[in-house]
């Protein structure tokens, strides 16, 4: 196996955001965010214990080793504060049609940063990079239908040609984005 080009998640600011790799020390920020139930919603509809948050992190930190990509934490500028997280992953889904080997983005925002365009901001700039970096001719992402924001931002930055199918059990939309040459 080819070493990764980044063994660990290179910083990216934006205007308003640091996207950087996930530290131990945010566990209890993180374990917040994803025991939130409005984070949690439209991702997999149950929070998280702070037992399965740390091993998200663990799995945040590894992906970037084994993979060469992964996702970031997002620290507001302003405050310090981690705000969410986005980045890619390959998590072998159980989905049809399958999607493996294809990085899928994803995102997260803490329930206290929603409706500022901090979304946003954070998946048009990891697609900046992944554009760069990832080296594939497309990436997927995986949305609910009823997670209208979320499926805004996708539209926006280039995802189209949903297909509606199922992951877990609970109904999604498979979007496809080609990797600008």
């Amino acid at each position: 196996m080819p070493v990764p080009a980044f063994p660990i998640a290179p910083v990216v600011e934006t205007e308003r955001l640091i996207l950087r790799p996930h530290r131990p020390a945010d566990h209890e920020a993180y374990a917040r965010l994803w025991a939130d139930p409005v984070t949690v919603r439209f991702i997999g509809g149950r929070p998280f214990s702070r037992s399965e948050s740390w091993g998200r992190i663990l799995r945040q930190i590894g992906h970037w080793r084994v993979q060469g990509f992964g996702f970031w934490a997002l620290e507001e500028k302003a405050s310090g504060a981690l705000v969410g997280e986005a980045g890619f992953h390959d998590l072998r889904r159980d989905v049809v049609p399958a999607f493996d080997g294809v990085p899928e983005a994803g995102w997260a925002l803490a329930p206290g940063f929603h409706g500022r365009g901090l979304a946003r901001e954070a998946v048009e700039a990891i697609h900046s990079w992944g554009d760069r970096h990832l080296g594939t001719e497309r990436c997927v992402c995986i949305i609910e239908p009823e997670n209208h924001a979320s499926l805004r931002i996708a539209r926006a930055i280039g995802y189209a040609d949903p297909v509606e199918t199922t992951h877990a059990g609970t109904p999604i939309l498979l979007l496809t984005r080609p990797v600008p040459r």
